[in-house]
């Protein structure tokens, strides 16, 4: 017997309940809303902080050059190349020039331009391939630059600098003090070598190491390896001629003479009571020596001569001890043998520096119009490329803005730099 299938009775659904129903829709609609735009407002607040935080300061314009601007990131990037792996304490002292060599490379890139120098991107490329260099804009820039600068030396300065110029061969030495140097000229007038004297008591370093001989140069070349006023003389000194002894009282030379008087020593403390000076010659230790034994004092004489800085507050008297001044002082006032109260001989120091001495200088030979050779025309070129340089830096026509590069952020880009 078939069973009937029975229909369920259609659910009547009162008004209460569809209005229930409803309003349960709309709050979960409400909520769904709701979730959505905390949602959306936490991406947007990370996304304002990051614009904020990260996206706009990059994108800053910090240094300008002219029309060529520089951002943020720009400059982040050339810190890191500069010392991105250094202690804060460097990245601090790299910050300025950082900024000085962004600028410095686009015042060349445009003063090239203008004298008709540029460095095509093929040979960027190229010399980026070669070194195996990242292809990015900082290392772009910085060869860029580099072959702008040889180009500039090549092709422009290489014709502002003369072929030739009047020479001379000169030989010059530094002595100690007068009586050393009227020795020295005593013994080289009786035909002693001026080479061999040089090597052994010039204190110059070039002159000592080249035994006295400075070549061929022109005037210009030599002023950098000395004294103006003794460039000066040999250019107007006859050839074959030794000059008189040269007082050059701003010349700085390693070596000087103390004279010690030891007041007290406590051994047990490792402390010694002294009266010290230094003197520039062993001529002149002699001299003070001779008038403190005839009984002149020690601070005024000290506060006249000696070298040793802070003299003129201390008169020479110091609490002395061990590894305070130099070795030969300590041997001398920490001897046990020394007697208080003894003047010591002059005590010679290579250890120190003193300002004065005394050139010897001989005239070899004169050339009027001698060709120049290849390393003193490579220095008057990489001169007048940097006197160029200067020049753009002082033109008022070159407009450069680093102001919006404040300290602090100098610090923030030290940090984003070190960051990565």
């Amino acid at each position: 017997m078939t069973k009937k299938k029975v229909e369920k009775p259609q659910r009547f659904v009162s008004k209460h309940q569809l209005s229930r129903w409803e309003q349960q829709k709309k709050r979960q609609r409400i909520i769904l809303i709701l979730g959505i735009f905390i949602i959306a407002a936490v991406l947007g607040i990370v996304g304002v902080g990051w614009y904020i935080g990260q996206y706009q300061p990059l994108h800053q314009t910090v240094i300008r050059v002219n029309d060529t601007e520089f951002n943020m990131k720009y400059y982040v990037e050339m810190l890191k190349l500069s010392g991105g792996n250094q202690p804060a304490q460097y990245m601090q002292l790299l910050a300025d020039n950082a900024v000085k060599s962004i600028e410095q490379n686009e015042l060349i890139k445009q003063g090239a331009l203008k004298l008709g120098i540029s460095v095509s991107d093929d040979a960027v490329n190229e010399e980026l391939k070669k070194s195996d260099l990242p292809n990015n804009d900082i290392y772009r820039d910085l060869v860029r630059s580099q072959l702008l600068t040889r180009k500039l030396l090549d092709e422009y300065f290489e014709q502002q600098v003369p072929m030739s110029a009047e020479q001379i061969h000169l030989m010059a030495m530094l002595l100690e003090g007068e009586a050393q140097a009227t020795e020295v000229r005593a013994r080289l007038e009786n035909g002693e070598g001026f080479t061999e004297l040089a090597g052994e008591f010039s204190l110059d370093y070039f002159s000592k190491t080249n035994q006295g001989d400075f070549d061929w140069h022109p005037e210009v070349i030599l002023n950098e390896l000395l004294p103006a006023h003794v460039v000066e003389y040999a250019f107007n000194y006859e050839a074959g001629v030794l000059s008189q002894p040269i007082y050059d009282e701003e010349i700085s030379k390693g070596v000087g003479y103390w004279l010690i008087t030891v007041l007290d020593r406590n051994e047990e403390e490792e402390e010694a009571h002294i009266k010290v000076m230094l003197l520039g010659s062993e001529a002149e230790a002699k001299e003070i020596k001779s008038r403190l034994e005839a009984g002149e004092d020690f601070a005024p004489l000290a506060k006249e001569f000696s070298q040793l800085e802070g003299v003129e507050e201390n008169e020479g008297e110091y609490m002395l001890t061990p590894g305070m001044m130099t070795p030969a002082v300590d041997e001398f006032a920490f001897d046990p043998e020394v007697e208080l109260e003894t003047i010591s001989e002059p005590i010679r120091d290579e250890n120190v520096l003193t300002e004065g001495g005394y050139w010897l200088v001989k005239v070899v030979d004169k050339d009027e119009n001698r060709p120049i050779e290849d390393n003193d025309r490579d220095w008057l070129k990489s001169e007048a490329l940097n006197e160029w340089v200067s020049s753009l830096w002082d033109d008022p026509g070159n407009e450069v803005d680093d102001s919006y590069l404040d300290e602090e952020k100098k610090a923030w880009a030290i940090e984003q730099a070190m960051r990565s």
